[in-house]
């Protein structure tokens, strides 16, 4: 599951709007938005919005839960 939270404080340090970020993924911002809210995104747009953003670990952001369950186990 994506931490959002971290996600838009990203999109924020960054300067930029979810709807900058959406347009920039080539998704409209009513999806992007949609999506945030239920952390759905694909492959192809996690990939996008880390080179959009600039992201360099992007594990803390958009696998973070993944990860924690899994060294629980």
């Amino acid at each position: 599951m994506i931490d959002t939270a971290k996600l838009r404080g990203v999109i924020a340090e960054r300067g930029l709007s979810q709807r900058k970020v959406a347009e920039s993924i080539g998704i409209s911002a009513r999806t992007f938005y949609s999506k945030m809210k239920s952390g759905g995104f694909d492959s192809g747009e996690i990939d996008a919005m880390i080179s959009v953003l600039s992201i360099d670990d992007p594990v803390r952001i958009f696998f973070a839960n993944h990860v924690a369950r899994k060294a629980t186990k």
